[in-house]
């Protein structure tokens, strides 16, 4: 998570961590926000050759992206929440090294 925030920090992406969750075994949770009032919500999973993959698990207006979040830490207390801010809509998920 720290390497992922760095890259962020040096293409100058605004990122911050809104959910602090275990520090050994918390998954992640990206949100992207490009400040229009959208947001997408990004979690690591796998696809069907086991290759670490992002998916997409909410998008639209951030008030329901944010809803989804909520949701997803009710159930799992130990989520960390990265919000990444980029009016661009960057968010570096598919760089080498983070998409698997």
């Amino acid at each position: 998570m720290s390497a992922y925030l760095r890259r962020l920090s040096l293409s100058d992406i605004p990122a911050f961590v809104t959910a602090k969750g275990d520090a050994t075994a918390g998954a992640v949770l990206i949100k992207q926000a490009p400040l229009d009032g959208t947001a997408t919500l990004f979690q690591r999973s796998y696809d069907l050759d086991g290759n670490r993959v992002w998916v997409t698990l909410a998008e639209g207006e951030e008030r329901g992206v944010d809803e989804a979040v909520a949701r997803q830490r009710s159930f799992d207390p130990d989520i960390w929440v990265i919000e990444v801010e980029d009016r661009s809509g960057r968010h570096l998920l598919d760089e080498e090294g983070l998409s698997g």
